[in-house]
């Protein structure tokens, strides 16, 4: 019988330039390792600042290639953006481990809001009340943080425990947390807020004290970015060393150099934003400073925040990575049977992985708190779904075994980018959950047609 199916194609010149364009966007991601998803991710939150900026400049009547002050690309608005990611951020990259070995922790809100809440009690009353410490004691705050971290592990050692060893769901242990912490928070103070809290402590939610100034700022952006660089050539001696696929130079150099421009763009952009004028000139009479005509330009520089959840990234990220922890959360996600039989400890590793998650909410609660000068019943409320949100939104699969830190946190950042444009729009609350709901199920549905693919 002859074969009457034609192989030759339509137009071939297209198909050939079409076949050349694809291997070349091949050949570079293969040179440059770089992860389509995550790619696709920063393009998303491109597409969302850019669409964010426009709106809000036609809102208010102006080119949107002005900036204005209440627009949403302008330094001002980035950076109470980055600091309100902060919290966030931080708890993501351990929900990360969470869902990687197929548990859920629905309660990290309400544990944020009681570890805020009982850090808050002990600076305010108990450490000088009953402890009689002086207001101002430099050993109020670390007390009151070495308290929540405790508070926080024990949350988290009695979660895991109960769902490592004693077999019941985390769905069901969490969610019973959600409502147990959150009815605790209520109890330490009997509904009221705790304010106002240590000034050392305050730094930790940025503001002008909160930042490290424009001076320091230009620092860290140059460590960083030798960081970055001694990075690179480390990791280029260790392929070597064992014999692995080498990438090429142009390639080392171009995540270089286009990493270092990030770097020093975000300071850049931190620096570009000013002390308000009320404190500035509260500073300099303070200070016996004589303000120019024009006013004086103090920047915030980065805040302390941002640099406690870039801290927490590093360190989450070395965890997943480069030790045998991690290695084993992501082998016991992704076939726990046979990291059974291979010897792991599941019930273990599942525990600290809780233990992590304790305290992960820990330092998330000291930011939140600090933040608003106060512990509050209302601290934490409803950051579960943004957390696991931003996780599964930065490619964490439900169904365990993948996800990485970065990309938590720049769902984190996505997820922030959206209620902060959506605040900034006057959009009402019940409308700003429609759309984070939305953004989740559609995060979800994309996970689910990728891994098909692959």
């Amino acid at each position: 019988m002859t074969d009457t199916t034609s192989d030759t194609p339509a137009n071939p010149a297209a198909d050939r330039a079409r076949a050349s364009e694809l291997s070349a966007v091949g050949r570079f991601l293969k040179a440059t390792e770089l992860d389509t998803r995550m790619l696709g991710m920063v393009g998303a939150l491109l597409i969302i600042w850019i669409g964010l900026h426009v709106i809000s400049s036609l809102r208010l009547g102006v080119n949107p290639l002005d900036f204005d002050s209440r627009t949403f690309l302008t330094p001002r608005n980035l950076w109470n953006l980055s600091v309100q990611t902060s919290a966030v951020a931080i708890m993501a990259s351990g929900m990360v481990l969470v869902i990687v070995m197929r548990n859920i922790d629905l309660s990290v809100g309400s544990a944020e809001g009681l570890i805020g809440m009982v850090m808050g009690f002990a600076q305010v009353h108990f450490l000088v009340r009953m402890v009689g410490l002086e207001l101002g004691n430099p050993w109020i705050w670390v007390l009151a943080l070495l308290i929540g971290l405790a508070l926080g592990l024990l949350i988290g050692a009695f979660q895991g425990f109960v769902i490592a060893y004693l077999e019941v769901p985390a769905f069901i242990v969490t969610l019973g947390g959600l409502l147990v912490w959150r009815g605790a928070a209520w109890w330490v103070t009997s509904g009221q807020t705790v304010a106002p809290l240590d000034a050392t402590f305050q730094l930790m939610g940025g503001g002008p004290a909160g930042s490290i100034g424009a001076r320091w700022s230009w620092v860290v952006g140059v460590v960083a970015c030798l960081a970055v660089v001694f990075a690179l050539f480390n990791g280029r001696v260790q392929r070597k060393r064992f014999r692995f696929p080498l990438r090429p130079i142009w390639a080392e150099t171009l995540l270089g150099a286009v990493t270092c421009a990030i770097i020093m763009g975000a300071v850049w952009l931190a620096n570009s934003y000013p002390w308000p004028v009320g404190i500035v000139n509260r500073y300099a009479a303070a200070n016996n400073i004589t303000v120019p005509e024009g006013g004086l330009f103090i920047a915030h520089g980065i805040a302390i925040p941002v640099l406690m959840a870039v801290a927490v990234g590093l360190i989450m990220t070395f965890i997943t990575k480069r030790t045998r922890f991690g290695r084993y959360v992501f082998a016991i996600g992704g076939n726990p049977e046979a990291a059974n039989l291979a010897g792991i400890n599941t019930r273990w590793i599942t525990m600290k992985v809780f233990m992590i998650m304790g305290v992960l909410a820990t330092i998330a609660a000291a930011i939140s708190s600090a933040r608003q000068n106060s512990s509050t019943n209302a601290l934490g409320t409803l950051d579960e779904l943004l957390v696991i949100a931003a996780a599964v939104i930065g490619g964490t699969s439900l169904a365990g075994g993948s996800g990485t830190v970065l990309g938590a946190m720049l769902g984190a950042l996505l997820m922030q980018s959206l209620q902060s444009g959506m605040v900034l729009l006057g959009v009402d609350s019940p409308l700003q959950s429609i759309v984070v709901g939305a953004v989740l199920v559609i995060a979800v549905w994309l996970d689910t047609i990728y891994r098909k693919r692959v």
